[in-house]
């Protein structure tokens, strides 16, 4: 646990400060100590200067050397007095004399060569005299050491020259007396001085002893009250932990428990006497992260390496007294102590928070699943209602039609019109579920809102009218027509709104103002204004007027009807837009509402330029025609019956191979994407077989053929290539083409040349079904096109929930319909949509299916407008 690869926090024995204490407490103890020695040091060099000073002032030596220098003067002095006597006697002491000599002989050998004298020596006097005393001893001991009567004539010449060289001895012995006299006095001064030096450093060294021991007093003051602080601090620590909710764990760096708090015995389940001492690893770790510790405690020993220690706070598990393992959040430091480092970890049992947080997304999870459940619920059950209502609205649609009784026409009339208003609740159930779900797209369009509020105005004037109710709208400021937004959540936000002001008006005035507040070029904030002149409302009621199942006075309820969905949905499309709506209003005198949105500001799309073209004709021939989409097959087949061939229809690639084994036709038109079998397959397997069309053309009919695409074709066995949408011309150039020329071998491709579109429409298309079909049959063709169109985009809100395989397959097959039907830019984008299907790319799926709705938006205000058109030369 405490050498894992979890992370950790401890707190250290000592703070910084104390350390840093400490440290110059040290410094301050060795600088006092090597000061005392140098003192010693010094005051033991002057011992040793003065005891040798006092050696030279020994009085025994230096009164024998100066005794020795004043004795030579003596016996010299003696000497002569022996020869002036003899000077006087008949018979003098000779021996007596010679002795005498002898003496003062000796004396001055010793002034010339004892090492005594070496330093007197070095006198200049006293250099001087030497030479000439040896001079005159060696001249005077000739004489002496001659026969008595030789010596005793010689006296009176003795005692002369003796006379003589007195002044001489005297200036000799003067001399080195003064020398030692001045020698002994610097000697006595040098002791002077160094006892004075000694003096001084004893009286210094006593002095620093005297602070030394008043600074000992006062640090063992200050050490008698930090060691009261620490125990102190101690016993609030051991009170602390004692006391402690959570467990306090001590061990060293071999695992062994130092410590162990009253908080961990009741946690763990082990008394403080059984785990101090024992392994931590042993006793609270558990047996599957054993390993993982004893590991990390190894690697701390061996090279100090630690992943939790001081690393913050690591949830885990531990295990009890019982071996119950349990949640633990804890934290580990460590810190240095005189027997090696320690650990410190700090555990706490979240047994209790880790239920809570369970019980809590427990709880959680039941709730966003019966949210979902009830969301689902709607939305499966709206889905299923409408399903069958689209089915009862369609046939009361076909009964219309019929020949009818009056009160026939008037029941259908009251059934469609039940019919709808049931078809509007279920969809606004949807689209609040929609919203709630998180998946209310936005489809933004470019839009003339003016025609759009002149739209509205025109389908509630005939609900105004019956209230006796002036409805009017006009623009305040600059009028600014075409803009680009989300026109079908903007409708129905404004039919709700103005649809209600109607409503809960008799005998008033409904008015709509539209402005436009820009700041920039092309974006800017739309605001529509609602005021009308109806019953108003409550400040209550105004507080609740956006919530569901909120409806107006009880006392219109029975009269204008209603689930009370409508504000709330206004609401949630507003807020998804972007934008705001508020309401003021006052009891009996009418309502205001606001709806501000952001918009961008866009020019007047360009008018549709249409060119026509007539088709070319071909020789009769049969025709197998190979398509999955129905609305293509009916479009070919009408294109080519109209041309005079014969036709054959294949559903699927297997039914072609069945076919063309069997049969043999003049062309095969294939079609790539079909269930069963593909085209391609299906080409393979007919030119491998022996079938009556193994050798029959066959020409890929495919709104989606890149080059790469179109090599595979040839490469399957495909004569050309037809690209859709598939044109009179088309065809009848890929039937001149094979048919006529009938190859044993896959000619080069020709592909058909589309016709020049130059907007989102090749209305040549239309002018070729137009002809063929005539307009009746193409306004039923472009009818159930757009409800197909219709029906996928709905499909598409939902892509998120729906399979990628299923998305691309209904893509290709409205985008194969759209080719037949000429919708050139609604073709490409459904193509689009099908490469990203296929792909698994998400973020361009997304970006496809936004763009999709404006697209249509386009080509079906075409569409509607060709569905009714007359051809044009």
């Amino acid at each position: 646990m405490l050498g894992g690869d979890r992370h950790v926090t401890f707190l250290p024995e000592r703070s910084a400060m104390q350390f840093l204490h400490l440290f110059t407490f040290r410094h301050r103890v060795l600088f006092a100590t090597l000061l005392g020695s140098i003192g010693v040091a010094v005051v033991i060099v002057m011992s040793i200067d003065v005891a040798r000073d006092m050696r030279l002032l020994d009085s025994a030596s230096s009164d024998n050397v100066q005794y020795a220098l004043s004795q030579t003067e003596v016996e010299y002095l003696e000497y002569e007095l022996l020869l002036a006597r003899a000077v006087h006697e008949t018979a003098p002491d000779l021996k007596r004399l010679r002795q005498r000599f002898d003496i003062f002989y000796s004396r001055a050998n010793t002034l010339q060569d004892a090492p005594t004298y070496a330093r007197v020596r070095e006198l200049p006097y006293f250099s001087a005299i030497l030479p000439n005393i040896r001079s005159f001893l060696e001249s005077q001991a000739q004489i002496i050491d001659s026969p008595d009567p030789v010596l005793q004539a010689a006296i009176p010449k003795l005692a002369e020259t003796a006379a003589e060289f007195r002044s001489s001895i005297r200036l000799l012995s003067n001399s080195g007396l003064q020398y030692f006299a001045q020698d002994s006095d610097q000697h006595r001064l040098n002791v002077a001085i160094t006892l004075t030096r000694m003096a001084a450093v004893v009286t210094f060294l006593v002095a620093a002893l005297l602070v030394l021991v008043f600074y000992l007093v006062y640090l063992n003051a200050q050490n008698i009250r930090r060691r009261r602080e620490v125990d102190q601090t101690s016993n609030r620590m051991k009170i602390v932990t004692g006391t402690a909710l959570d467990a306090v764990v001590v061990c060293d760096l071999n695992g062994r428990i130092l410590d162990f708090n009253a908080a961990a015995e009741q946690i763990f389940g082990h008394s403080a006497k059984t785990a101090i001492g024992a392994d931590l690893g042993e006793l609270i770790v558990p047996d599957k992260y054993r390993a993982a510790h004893d590991a990390g405690m190894a690697r701390m020993r061996a090279h100090g390496e630690k992943h939790v220690t001081g690393k913050g706070r690591v949830k885990l598990e531990a295990k009890r007294a019982t071996g119950e393992l349990f949640p633990v959040e804890f934290a580990i430091q460590a810190a240095q102590t005189d027997e090696g480092e320690i650990f410190i970890a700090f555990l706490r049992d979240i047994s209790h928070r880790v239920q809570a947080e369970q019980d809590l997304v427990a709880a959680r999870d039941r709730a966003l699943s019966g949210e979902k459940a009830k969301t689902d619920f709607l939305a499966t059950m709206s889905h299923e209602i409408r399903t069958p209502l689209n089915g009862l609205l369609g046939n009361l649609a076909l009964l219309r039609d019929t020949r009818l009784s009056a009160k026939q026409t008037r029941y259908i009339d009251n059934m469609d019109t039940s019919g709808k208003l049931l078809m509007s609740h279920i969809s606004d159930v949807l689209d609040i579920t929609k919203y709630d779900a998180g998946k209310l797209r936005l489809r933004p369009v470019a839009m003339n809102i003016s025609a759009l509020l002149q739209d509205i105005v025109d389908n509630q004037s005939g609900a105004a009218s019956a209230n006796n109710t002036v409805l009017e709208w006009g623009w305040r400021g600059e009028p600014a027509d075409w803009i680009r937004a989300d026109q079908d959540r903007i409708q129905h936000v404004l039919m709700n709104i103005i649809g209600n002001a109607v409503k809960f008006t008799h005998d008033g005035r409904v008015s709509l103002e539209i402005e436009m507040h820009s700041d920039q070029q092309s974006t800017a904030v739309m605001q529509i204004t609602v005021r009308d002149t109806g019953i108003g409302m409550d400040a209550e009621l105004q507080a609740q007027i956006f919530d569901d199942f909120m409806t107006g006075d009880s006392s219109y309820i029975r009269t204008v009807g209603g689930t009370g969905l409508g504000l709330g949905i206004a609401k949630r499309f507003v807020t998804a837009l972007g934008g705001t709506i508020e309401v003021q209003s006052e009891k009996g005198t009418g309502s205001q509402f606001r709806i501000r949105l952001p918009v961008e500001l866009i020019a007047a799309p360009e008018s549709v330029v249409k060119e026509r073209k007539q088709p070319t004709d071909a020789a009769p021939c049969h025709i197998l025609l190979v398509e999955d989409n129905e609305i293509n097959r009916f479009v070919a087949r009408e294109m080519l019956t109209a041309a005079g061939h014969k036709v054959s229809e294949a559903h699927n690639g297997q039914i072609a191979v069945d076919m063309a084994q069997t049969q043999h036709f003049d062309l095969i038109l294939m079609d790539i994407s079909m269930p069963v079998k593909d085209g391609r397959k299906a080409t393979r397997e007919i030119r491998a077989g022996h079938g009556a069309s193994a050798r029959t053309p066959i020409v890929a009919l495919t709104a989606n053929a890149m080059a790469e695409e179109q090599e595979a074709f040839l490469l399957d066995g495909m004569n050309d290539i037809l690209t859709k949408p598939l044109t009179r011309e088309g065809l009848n150039e890929a039937i001149v083409n094979h048919v006529a020329a009938r190859p044993d071998t896959p000619d080069t491709p020709m592909p058909a040349t589309e016709p020049e579109t130059k907007s989102h429409i090749a209305t040549r298309y239309l002018d070729d079904l137009r002809e063929t079909l005539g307009v009746e049959a193409l306004d039923g063709l472009l009818a159930r096109f757009m409800r197909e169109v219709d029906e996928t985009i709905g499909y598409l809100d939902d892509y998120t929930d729906q399979p990628l395989a299923e998305i691309a397959k209904k893509t290709h097959q409205i985008a194969g319909s759209a080719a037949s039907l000429g919708a050139v830019e609604l073709r490409g984008k459904l193509l689009a949509i099908e490469t990203a299907a296929k792909a698994a790319d998400m973020a361009r799926l997304a970006l496809e299916i936004d763009a999709l709705p404006a697209i249509w938006t386009r080509t079906r205000e075409t569409m509607q407008a060709e569905r009714r058109a007359a051809p044009r030369d």
